[in-house]
């Protein structure tokens, strides 16, 4: 799954220096100064921005209402994905290129997902495509809008992404992870 992973990311364009800090600036898409993003791990109402390969799929601010939690196991309790708060009839707009995958309702909420270069598929909901199943988009592209129902408290987008299948943090490709550091072992 590493491997794989680094696999994807890199398709994605998400190469970061070994001497890069986590905490210097960069510029976000509309050109503006931006603080580096902050970890998911910050917890729910965490403001971030926006250092990664994709761009979010919401415009700021970029709050998180729930961070992703993996599961222990593909059939465990977890949260897959991130909730981003949004109004409803928020844009919701592309991350990065690729091709609509599905546009539809699934039980009761409207579904949106899109196939992107290393095998990566984001997925939004509840989101009411303004694209269909086929089409190409472009990042940035508006795609969607948001639909109230996902969280009870806070308007709200759910924004998930599989790599080959498996749910990973959508933070990787945003920028808000921290980069692992490997400490030696005291034996």
């Amino acid at each position: 799954m590493l491997v794989a992973l680094a696999l994807a990311l890199g398709a994605a364009g998400v190469w970061v220096a070994a001497d890069a800090a986590p905490s210097a600036a960069v510029g976000s898409d509309a050109g503006q100064e931006t603080p580096a993003a902050v970890s998911s791990h910050a917890g729910p109402g965490a403001a971030v921005g926006s250092t990664g390969p994709w761009s979010w799929p919401t415009d700021p601010p970029h709050r998180v209402v729930t961070p992703y939690r993996a599961p222990a196991s593909p059939w465990a309790p977890g949260h897959r994905g991130i909730d981003i708060a949004a109004a409803p009839g928020s844009v919701v707009r592309a991350p990065a290129d690729g091709v609509v995958h599905f546009a539809g309702v699934v039980v009761d909420r409207p579904v949106l997902s899109i196939r992107h270069d290393g095998w990566l598929i984001s997925s939004y909901e509840p989101v009411v495509a303004s694209v269909a199943r086929g089409d190409v988009v472009a990042r940035g592209q508006p795609i969607g809008e948001v639909q109230p129902g996902h969280c009870a408290d806070d308007a709200c987008v759910h924004f998930g992404v599989r790599l080959d299948g498996e749910y990973v943090a959508p933070m990787l490709l945003l920028g808000g992870l921290e980069r692992a550091v490997l400490l030696p072992v005291r034996r």
